[in-house]
């Protein structure tokens, strides 16, 4: 009895703390306990289901060792860092390492350090890091969310960084770096990135889409720049995971390690169905020459048909980049 009675004082306690942050008022995490709370996990938690006004959480600088979920009921929350290069959250799981449930290894999409299921969710000025060592894939960013924005952001790993995980989503990410080794954009979501650097790791693949058949667009890379580690010299910009994989690159600095071929076909039946293009891009790496024959160049005509409101307005108008 005196057991019950303790859990209900306790779940009483959990509901009135939500209830007292049921407002539009920003929350404060810092590590050294000069904030509200100490985790991000704990701001979290406190936020109300489908909120229809904007919840700011801002993390003061510091590293933050947490595995994140945003659950899909949260709606139209901030993550904003104080500053993008010293506000860290950081994990370290790997598809080899042996998932307790099973004693299996944990395998790809369990990895993540931040996976983000609600919608409306912006993260602004903040580093997501998957720092395991180069034992197999290792996920920083999962995404399952409609209508994420990304601005500002660093994304750091090895194998599969960042996996936009949902084929009818879409996200933006603006002025955002995003480093890794292979396939280390990756998924079947819709995403435009604006105004990004690519920071490629090792000889291998930055993209891997697997857009499905009846989605308009993969992904998107405006203006963004491919850079390379010194020890670097053959990339592609991408292959297919799937069939009909779309990824286009478009007024984009490419360097001399672009393959001269540009794609990788990953199985010889995809280049029947992969949609990759590109347009007006410039670097050593852009010339067109020698790409592959079923990758394509857009027409200007076609490019200017390519523009953030005709790729993310899916039964609606969401343009983050409006």
């Amino acid at each position: 009895m005196k057991q019950l009675l303790t859990l209900i004082l306790l779940f009483s306690a959990t509901l009135a703390s939500a209830k007292s942050y049921d407002n539009p008022d920003t929350l404060v995490v810092a590590r050294d306990g000069t904030g509200e709370f100490r985790n991000i996990a704990e701001a979290i938690e406190v936020c109300r289901a489908f909120m229809e006004y904007h919840k700011v959480i801002f993390v003061k600088k510091g590293t933050y060792k947490e595995k994140l979920v945003v659950p899909q009921w949260l709606t139209h929350i901030e993550i904003c860092g104080e500053d993008r290069d010293q506000t860290i959250i950081t994990w370290d799981d790997h598809a080899n390492i042996l998932y307790p449930p099973t004693g299996k290894p944990m395998g790809t999409f369990r990895t993540y350090t931040l996976k983000i299921d609600g919608s409306y969710i912006t993260l602004k000025n903040i580093t997501v890091e998957n720092n395991a060592a180069r034992l197999g894939q290792a996920v920083a960013l999962f995404t399952t969310g409609d209508k994420l924005t990304f601005l500002n952001c660093r994304f750091l790993g090895h194998q599969d960084t960042i996996y936009t995980g949902n084929a009818r989503s879409r996200q933006v990410f603006k002025n955002c770096y995003i480093e890794g080794t292979t396939d280390f954009i990756f998924g079947p979501a819709t995403a435009w990135f604006e105004n990004c650097d690519i920071f490629c790791k090792a000889d291998s693949y930055i993209t891997a889409t697997s857009t499905p058949q009846d989605v308009a667009y993969g992904y998107v890379f405006n203006h963004c720049r491919i850079t390379c580690d010194a020890h670097v010299t053959k990339v592609y910009l991408g292959r297919p995971w799937r069939d009909y994989g779309y990824t286009l690159f478009m007024n984009c600095e490419l360097p001399r390690q672009i393959r001269p071929e540009g794609w990788h076909h990953w199985q010889k039946e995809r280049e029947k169905t992969a949609r990759y293009m590109e347009y007006n891009n410039r670097g050593e790496g852009a010339g067109t020459s020698q790409r592959v024959a079923w990758s394509r160049q857009l027409t200007k005509k076609e490019a200017e048909k390519i523009t953030p409101s005709t790729v993310l307005s899916v039964n609606d108008t969401w343009n983050p980049l409006h």
